[in-house]
This record gives C-alpha cells, sequence and structure tokens, in this order.
C-alpha cells in the first residue's frame, strides 16, 4: 500500500486529533524517527548490523523510515508480513517464527520471487520436513537455527548435541544452512534497567558458542542474529555478533518504560479516545476506547507501577498524575485514579478527548486499520499510514 497523504486542496478542512473518528490509532512520527536514531546510532557504535523487526508497524509507511535508502534487511513474524513487505520492494527477509510444514510452500513461493528469505527452525523433525520438500530440485529459503539463551521460548540450547545433528541433516540434504538465532525474551522482566547489561550479554554469549559449535563442525554460518528491544539498546560488547533484531523499540510503550528502556516521551503510539460518561459516586470516567482499542494486554501488571489497560494523557500527549485506563470492557474504556495514589479525578467534560499510552505497542496496533499521523506539538493529523493484518 502507498501511504495516504492529505491534499493541499483539503487543508482547510485537514483533520486534527480534535475532530477524527475515535477510538484511533495516532503516531507521533517525530519521536519514531527519534527512537529509530537512537538506536541505530547505538548499534553503528557497536559496530553490528540491523535487521529491524516490522512486527510492531506492519506498515510500509513505518518501514521506509528505518533506513536511509527506503529499503533494508528486516525481520516479520508472518508469512503474511513478509508477502507485504516484499511487495514493496524489501528483498532481505528472516522470517523469526518457528516453521511448520504446511507453510514450506508458501516459503519457497517468496523464494520464486526473488526473495532472499531466511526461515527459523529448532528440531530435527523441521529440518527433515525442509529436505524432503528440496528433493523435487526446486528453491528453497535459507535456515537459521533457533537458539535457547534464557529459556524463555523455543531453541535449541548451544550445547545441545541435536544443534550439530540438525546442521548435519540439512547440509546432507542440500539446505543451506545460514546462521543461528536467539531472542533474549527474559529481558522483559527487568525493572529499571537493572540485569539488562547482563541479560544482552548472555544473548550473546550464547549465540556466538552456538556459531562456534556449528563451525568447529564443518558448517560456515555467515549470520549470527540476536535481539530484543532492551537487549539491544543495553548491549555493550556484540563480538562475535553478525546482526541485531528489534521491533518495538520504534514506538516504545508502557512495558518499555517500566523495564527501564526509555522515557514516557519517547512512547510514540497512543490511542485518542472520547468522554462518554461519568460515575462519580464510583470514581469512573468512560470513554470510547475500550480493550478493543487497547487491546487485553495487561504487560504491566506485574511491575511495580501497574498501568492498568494505558496511561491517560490530556490532548496534547501531556500525562495526567496517577490517572490510568483502570477496567475496560468490549468498547468502554473506564479512567480511574491509579489505586493507592491518592489521585483525584481530573475534570473531564462529556466530549472531552484524551490520548491513552498503551502497554504493548504491538498489541495495541493490531485493533486497528491504519495510523493517524501527527508530530510533536501539534493536533493536526499530517497522513494516514494504513496497517497490514493477518497470517
Amino acid at each position: 500500500m502507498i501511504q495516504t497523504f492529505l491534499q493541499p486542496a483539503e487543508a482547510d478542512a485537514a483533520p486534527s486529533l480534535d475532530t477524527v473518528e475515535t477510538p484511533a490509532l495516532v503516531l507521533d512520527v517525530a519521536k519514531l524517527d527519534r527512537n529509530v536514531a537512537r538506536l541505530r546510532a547505538h548499534l553503528d557504535a557497536l559496530g553490528v548490523a540491523f535487521r529491524p523487526h516490522v512486527k510492531s508497524a506492519k506498515s510500509i509507511d513505518v518501514a521506509w523510515r528505518l533506513f536511509a535508502k527506503g529499503v533494508g534487511p528486516i525481520t516479520v513474524s508472518t508469512l503474511a508480513e513478509a508477502d507485504y513487505f516484499a511487495a514493496a520492494g524489501f528483498t532481505d527477509i528472516t522470517y523469526a517464527v518457528g516453521l511448520s510444514p504446511d507453510k514450506i510452500h508458501r516459503t519457497r513461493e517468496l523464494v520464486a520471487r526473488g526473495i532472499d528469505l531466511s526461515v527459523l527452525i529448532d528440531s530435527l523433525d523441521q529440518a527433515r520436513a525442509l529436505v524432503e520438500a528440496a528433493r523435487d530440485g526446486g528453491v528453497m529459503p535459507g535456515v537459521l537455527i533457533e537458539i535457547d539463551c534464557d529459556g524463555h521460548r523455543g531453541g535449541v540450547l548451544p550445547d545441545d548435541p541435536a544443534l550439530v545433528a540438525i546442521a548435519g541433516t540439512l547440509k546432507d540434504g542440500g539446505v543451506d544452512l545460514r546462521g543461528v538465532l536467539t531472542h533474549a525474551g527474559e529481558s522483559y522482566a527487568a525493572r529499571g534497567g537493572v540485569g539488562l547489561p547482563e541479560a544482552a550479554e548472555q544473548e550473546r554469549a550464547a549465540a556466538v558458542l552456538a556459531a562456534e559449535k556449528l563451525r568447529g563442525a564443518g558448517h560456515a554460518l555467515p549470520v549470527v542474529s540476536v535481539g530484543s528491544t532492551p537487549t539491544a539498546h543495553f548491549a555493550k560488547n556484540l563480538d562475535g555478533v553478525t546482526e541485531v533484531r528489534a521491533g518495538v523499540f520504534m514506538f516504545f510503550d508502557l512495558v518499555m518504560h517500566g523495564i527501564g528502556v526509555c522515557e514516557l516521551d519517547d512512547i510514540a503510539l497512543s490511542v485518542v479516545a472520547t468522554v462518554i460518561g461519568h460515575r462519580p459516586e464510583k470514581g469512573w470516567i468512560l470513554t470510547d476506547a475500550g480493550w478493543m482499542a487497547m487491546s487485553r494486554d495487561r504487560g504491566t501488571q506485574r511491575h511495580p507501577v501497574d498501568q492498568g489497560y494505558g496511561l491517560v494523557c490530556d490532548i496534547d500527549g501531556k500525562p495526567f498524575a496517577d490517572l490510568i485506563i483502570g477496567d475496560a470492557s468490549q468498547e468502554h474504556g473506564i479512567i480511574k485514579a491509579r489505586p493507592g495514589s491518592g489521585a483525584t479525578l481530573p475534570d473531564l467534560p462529556l466530549g472531552t478527548r484524551v490520548r491513552i499510552l498503551p502497554n504493548h505497542a504491538c498489541a495495541t496496533g493490531a485493533q486497528h486499520d491504519a495510523y493517524h499521523v501527527i508530530v510533536t506539538g501539534s493536533r493536526d493529523v499530517t497522513a494516514v499510514w494504513p496497517r497490514m493484518r493477518g497470517w
């Protein structure tokens, strides 16, 4: 899809956060650009390549802002994303979710279209399925073996004999083994930045150890891929790593704030909502942004500061003191004072517009079809950028 810009002739009627139909997803493009520049500068200083994860954005218009020349290597979480970004000219793609055998034919279709695609596996069964598919002599994707660096998700431990066995099966079957990939998902358990440099080093060390074992077994292994938004920002040494992946860094959110990766002012994504009612006897203000607009994600629930379903700000993005979406139903968000804070509800008459910072930018974004693009300090909507969905 091509980004939709407002035409000059429409200038007098240009929408703003005061007039756009709510609930609506808002993207501050100045903060987006600042967040991208911050991480790129850090990784450049460490001398490592960057392969941003576009699952957070699911938008060509956002992805184009990640690269100085418009396109570059990306990571995706679905094959629908791979199709979508490939159609826009992104040709170097890593599909960083464990490959199921029924999806092999779709990966081969992408390769046949000229896409340099890498897929992810962590078992002999997956390796055998790829080898079996390759018997017809047709094109195949490259393969990365997932490494378990912290027990968070899938993957092979660096010292597991299965690692070399998987690599050998691929090699014997004529399937290209490109490298190893890991993700430090346990870094999300950090609070206030404590432990993140150590998590980044643990991630790096696991991937490099696995790569060394495979090279010792005769595999070239050009790719050593690591990454999560927390560890990408807190890594101090990436020796032996060839690329870093991260996704939510471009937007940030309340989870990243609680982990200690960003400030509230760095959060580029919000939802604009309208006050639709009051229950003063309950200490409630009702809005039209329920969990269908914010998502059900309660990622800060175990943080020292629980942000409910989102942190409430005024229409210009300035947070109210200890004001959160304390509860939500499908199309209702209930503004409450944070429990135990002693805060009082502000005067927000019927029709007042507020903006809500999300717990998890990826989940909140997934509830919407498009971004309403603004720049910091302005309510004017300068563009509407479509988002893709599906698998």
